[in-house]
């Protein structure tokens, strides 16, 4: 496997091709989260759709051996951060948000993306939580640029989350993708302004601000997977492949 930081002009272009299958792919599958639907459905939807697309959804059997996810869509659900592993068992009700994260290797490069959908009527609290979140996943996006710093990104997100009254997950972090689903660096939702690694033009990350309503401590699940607030408060989730650029950032998903 290729190593570095640093990709061709060519191999953006190449992620960029794949991330825009896969930005559609994820929104089609939004638009079926609604109330009634199970997120096994969400997952079969999901997983046919990037096989027609001539990819491969790249979170399926991703681990170890002895514990592979089993799925191509992660379906996190209310107060389930990320990982969450889609179950005929699991059906949508009123009023939930569901983080749906999705990932591809497409012509041999890798792109991720993730958003937060409300199902049907959520409360106002939940939708704000959601805009919030989507909301610094923009501006974490605006602090990028050659010269920049992880800081500066972690900077962005944390100080929009606690502007307006929620936390950020220190325990889960963006990353590096392209030549694998994750590569260095980290890049973590929390962190002060010029720290941190400095951004050259050439790097692709996947940022993903993960906020929670309450506290950001979290707990894993029996199954290995799924991870979820420890105080059962609700958590969204966004996330962007991007590539940095001279100029800024160059969103790819």
């Amino acid at each position: 496997m290729k190593q570095g930081f640093i990709k061709t002009s060519q191999e953006i272009e190449l992620i960029a091709e794949g991330g825009k299958i896969l930005r559609d792919i994820l929104q089609r599958t939004a638009e079926l989260a609604k109330p009634g639907i199970t997120t096994w459905r969400l997952n079969e939807f999901a997983e046919a759709e990037i096989e027609k697309a001539g990819g491969r959804p790249s979170f399926k059997n991703y681990g170890s051996a002895k514990n592979p996810f089993p799925a191509g869509l992660c379906t996190s659900i209310n107060s389930m951060v990320v990982h969450g592993i889609p179950s005929k068992f699991d059906i949508l009700k009123e009023g939930d948000i569901i983080s749906l994260d999705i990932g591809m290797e497409y012509k041999g490069l890798f792109t991720d993306t993730a958003l937060t959908v409300p199902v049907g009527r959520a409360s106002s609290e939940a939708l704000r939580l959601v805009e919030t979140t989507k909301t610094s996943l923009a501006t974490a996006i605006k602090a990028v640029r050659e010269g920049a710093t992880i800081g500066d990104i972690g900077y962005a997100i944390q100080s929009t989350a606690e502007n307006a009254g929620f936390s950020v997950v220190r325990d889960l972090v963006g990353h590096g993708v392209g030549y694998a689903v994750h590569e260095d660096p980290s890049v973590p939702c929390y962190g002060k302004k010029r720290q941190g690694l400095k951004l050259q033009a050439g790097m692709v990350l996947a940022i993903e601000p993960m906020l929670c309503e309450g506290e950001y401590f979290l707990e894993m699940e029996p199954d290995g997977w799924g991870i979820q607030t420890k105080d059962g408060g609700l958590s969204a989730h966004f996330e962007h492949t991007i590539a940095v650029t001279k100029d800024g950032a160059r969103i790819l998903t």
